[in-house]
């Protein structure tokens, strides 16, 4: 299958689009859920493998697998990257895909996550790092707006790395199964399973807590329970299927 070359990401080494095209793509949530599950060899089946920020592989293979084609990254977790183990050679041919506001991303100097990626870049110059392009992020803001009628700035409200991954997945992908992610209304069932927000912090916030925060908070908040909506939107028009929980999409 032919690369598809998709304008909205740019890398930072040769300033040239993003290409890649694949078939079946599998996105593997951060969260609990994934815990003692064992989908790790069924995620490793797939041609490719998405996962967001920092979710490590190492020690839950077995529940996550062990391959990653594509690593999408907030502007806040994006310190990570300097750190000497997460860009070893073994992990070279992994895109990275990293998002952030102008005031962080900008390029002329002044943008203080891409000059930390700068400085990532020349320390491990076969990295494979993009950033999504200003007129992206705009996009991005207007598919928010388009799909909940809300304006995502007056709303007070930032996009979650999630929905990042989701919009260019779609782009890249044939078909996607996601692994791991709870729907909008899960949290209000009755009986519902209690895992953490993190499969990798397991004394951490409960994950539907920590929903209801985010869905809660006047400013500054990311709208998960919102956007799972928006996903089972698109899970009715694209090949998207959703396991662990399973999605009934009508």
């Amino acid at each position: 299958m032919d690369a598809k070359v998709l304008p909205g990401y740019v890398s930072l080494r040769e300033q040239q689009p993003l290409t890649l095209r694949c078939d079946q793509c599998s996105i593997v949530s951060s969260s609990g859920q994934m815990l003692g599950m064992g989908l790790g060899p069924v995620i490793d089946r797939s041609e490719c493998v998405w996962r967001m920020n920092n979710a490590p592989t190492e020690g839950y293979e077995s529940d996550v697998g062990s391959k990653t084609t594509v690593r999408v990254v907030s502007h806040t977790s994006a310190p990570w990257l300097l750190r000497e183990e997460t860009l070893s050679s073994q992990h070279n041919s992994t895109i990275y895909i990293l998002w952030g506001p102008y005031r962080n991303m900008r390029r002329d100097g002044k943008g203080i996550v891409y000059n930390l990626l700068r400085t990532v870049q020349s320390r491990f110059p076969t990295a494979r790092l993009y950033t999504v392009t200003e007129e992206q992020m705009r996009y991005c803001d207007l598919a928010f707006k388009k799909e909940t009628g809300k304006d995502r700035v007056l709303s007070g409200s930032y996009l979650s790395t999630g929905w990042f991954t989701f919009i260019v997945a779609m782009e890249a992908c044939r078909s996607i199964q996601v692994f791991g992610m709870i729907n909008a209304s899960f949290c209000s069932a009755a009986g519902h399973r209690k895992v953490p927000y993190h499969y990798y912090e397991p004394s951490g916030q409960d994950e539907c807590a920590e929903y209801y925060l985010h869905e809660n908070a006047q400013y500054g908040g990311h709208r998960f329970i919102t956007e799972k909506g928006v996903f089972a939107n698109w899970a009715k028009q694209k090949k998207i299927k959703f396991f662990n929980p399973t999605w009934q999409i009508s």
